[in-house]
């Protein structure tokens, strides 16, 4: 899905996807994210309007993507008329205009007659809420018993008026408000109200399960007629949403308030304005990203979901990435990661979860699916790198604010952290960070999660142990980070060089094992008899940012990097071309990420390769501005001259946190140049 196809509206754990005209026809057991989802869960699945029975067709259709520093951008705005041609021109004309809040989609409709005589028209609007849980909708060829689930439909009205009494004589009928869907399954309840002003002349079954709100409206010559249409979620489990604003333009000015608060953060380089442009949009998105959270102690947080429409959640990797490319600007994102990601650190082994005392969770998931236990991602800890980049922030966090009270606070769950890397995760007993594919999740647990990402050059998958390079590097850093909070810190100087000796053991180790000298290059990864995955892999290019490969051989994988087959013109591929295993539209062995990338150009800049770090730089502002300023999740991999503008990947999140933050680590590696 794509936000060229659907209007793609965003607010905290809340996002709709809504037609060019702003209907919604989601299918029941269909595989896009059509609708209102809150929590994981579809609340509204059909949404669509007709005037005397008929679709009106889109004469303005809202834009894509607004401009970078366009607000509303957030607000789907369309323009409708009914069906005809030269010799017969629209009756009337119909404005809607739609946004989300949490929790609730809010629409307002304006519909003006164009005859110069009194006109009555019928308005008409389906509605439904199937509430799918999105799991069921990724195309992944798996199905899922809900049994006793049970789907109610009821008419809101209004308390009728009329004397007391039992039979309440003389009472007249109690006006229509609205309707309500209801899902019931078992413990598990879920809701979605729909109501409007003025409120429907009456609500009809429509003999599928949807309900239809009709209205008849009176025009005068020339006139108008407004109505506000509020649909409002009731997910199971959640906290009390607050109640809607009245109006789309209310809700983006709550949403315009965050995206200023961030924006004041940041001073852009007025020298280099389609960077500036970047950073505008990423940190509008980052604002409509923004999901709710809590610390160990209850204390409510906010913190970066990983994407949308898929991942609108807390996954702990892209939280800790999102948060360590805002730092330098936005160091309350950390501020909120840190804590809510300890709150979650797992205490115990669960094994259908992954879960090991003091891993870091991988994803939290709300649904109905994730609740039963069809899908193991309610608590899911398959994240080799997690762990480590959670003592990378907190160093990180520390020594940029010096704010010492959190790393104080999370002591134990840094230690319990340090605990996990050494013992379950592998670097005491093997030498290094190690996993194996999870049956029921994912086959992979580095930032390459898909299946046959971990390959050799000719794409043989790697079956076993798997001991990932960029993993590797990141429990490098997070070593040495640690060392330097407790000696710093939590004055255990005895801990801390512990850390540091291991730290270096570590980096030694990893030069011996991993460096190819035949192809002056990392593997991607060690196989479980501690054979070399010989795929050229932009995973090299993270060992730059975390420091771990000595400057001579940083230098060079830096060099390599910036060859041809590495570099599309759009950015560096996962995967260089060539090899058996490259294909330029796979999600993980030939793309172009830009969170890939701008690690890749903090690494260079790190090892003095300043001008491969603005190549890069360059390469991915210039990907931005062919779409107003935004990164997405990922782009295929063709080079820049296949095609004037990168080619979209089919699948990609539209809107991501570490990409939408990747302009700042640019901003942070290059400057302005």
């Amino acid at each position: 899905m794509t936000d060229r196809e659907h209007r793609l509206l965003v607010r905290g754990a809340t996002f709709a996807a809504v037609g060019a005209g702003g209907d919604i026809r989601g299918v029941p057991g269909g595989t896009t994210p059509d609708g209102l989802f809150v929590r994981d869960a579809r609340h509204l699945s059909r949404w669509q309007l007709t005037v005397d029975g008929a679709v009106p067709e889109v004469l303005t259709p809202a834009t894509a993507y607004g401009r970078a520093d366009d607000a509303d951008a957030d607000v789907a705005r369309c323009v409708l008329v009914p069906r005809g041609g030269r010799q017969e021109p629209p009756a009337y004309t119909l404005f809607r205009e739609q946004a989300v809040v949490d929790g609730s989609l809010v629409e307002a409709l304006r519909i003006t007659s164009n005859r110069p005589v009194p006109t009555t028209l019928l308005l008409g609007l389906t509605v439904d809420a199937d509430f799918t849980d999105q799991f069921e909708l990724r195309s992944d060829h798996r199905t899922y018993t809900k049994t006793g689930a049970v789907r109610s439909r009821r008419v809101l009205t209004a308390p009728a008026e009329g004397p007391a009494g039992t039979d309440r004589p003389g009472a007249t009928q109690p006006p229509v408000l609205g309707v309500e869907f209801g899902y019931r399954r078992g413990e598990w309840l879920s809701r979605t109200t729909v109501t409007s002003a003025p409120a429907p002349d009456a609500v009809e079954e429509t003999g599928t399960g949807a309900r239809r709100l009709v209205w008849s409206l009176e025009l005068a010559a020339h006139g108008s007629a407004e109505m506000a249409l509020t649909v409002t979620a009731g997910p199971h489990g959640g906290p009390p949403l607050p109640a809607p604003p009245r109006s789309p333009r209310a809700a983006l000015r709550q949403l315009t308030e965050t995206q200023r608060e961030l924006m004041s953060s940041v001073t852009l380089p007025g020298s280099w304005p389609e960077l500036a442009a970047a950073c505008t949009r990423g940190l509008a998105d980052l604002a409509s990203l923004q999901v709710p959270a809590r610390g160990p102690d209850g204390e409510e947080l906010s913190v970066p979901a990983a994407g949308v429409p898929w991942f609108l959640t807390l996954l702990g990797r892209d939280a800790l990435l999102t948060s360590l490319f805002a730092l330098p600007y936005l160091p309350r994102l950390a501020a909120a990661t840190l804590p809510a990601l300890a709150a979650t650190q797992a205490g115990e082994h669960t094994e259908g979860r992954v879960a090991q005392p003091g891993k870091i969770v991988h994803e939290v998931r709300h649904g109905e699916l994730a609740h039963f236990g069809q899908v193991p991602f309610r608590r899911y800890y398959g994240s080799v790198d997690a762990t480590p980049l959670f003592l990378v922030l907190l160093g990180a966090y520390t020594e940029q604010t010096g704010d010492t009270a959190l790393a104080r606070r999370l002591e134990p769950h840094a230690r319990a952290a340090v605990g996990w890397m050494l013992d379950h995760g592998g670097l005491t007993g093997r030498g290094y960070l190690v996993y194996r594919a999870d049956e029921g999740g994912l086959a992979n647990e580095n930032w390459k999660d898909s299946p046959g990402a971990i390959c050799d050059a000719d794409g043989n998958r790697t079956l076993g142990p798997v001991m990932a390079a960029g993993a590797q590097g990141y429990a490098y850093d997070a070593l040495r980070r640690t060392a330097w909070l407790a000696r710093a810190v939590w004055d255990d100087a005895v801990y801390a060089d512990l850390l540091a000796q291991a730290a270096a053991d570590l980096r030694d180790r990893f030069q011996r094992d991993f460096w190819m000298p035949s192809r002056s290059f990392p593997a991607l990864a060690l196989d479980g008899d501690g054979g070399q995955v010989d795929a050229l892999a932009s995973d090299a290019g993270h060992l730059l940012w975390s420091g771990l490969l000595d400057k001579e051989y940083g230098e060079a994988v830096g060099r390599r990097l910036l060859e041809p087959d590495f570099f599309s013109g759009w950015g560096v591929r996962t995967l260089a071309a060539g090899q058996g295993a490259y294909h330029p539209l796979s999600y993980h062995r030939g793309s172009v990420w830009p969170h890939d990338n701008a690690l890749i150009t903090l690494g260079l800049a790190r090892y003095g390769l300043h001008d491969e770090a603005r190549t890069v730089a360059r390469a991915l502002v210039d990907a931005a501005t062919t779409a107003s300023g935004r990164l997405p999740e990922v782009l295929a991999g063709y080079e820049r001259t296949a095609y004037p503008a990168p080619v979209p990947y089919p699948h990609a999140c539209v809107r991501e946190s570490r990409s939408a933050a990747a302009p700042l680590a640019l901003l942070t590696a290059v400057g302005g140049a």
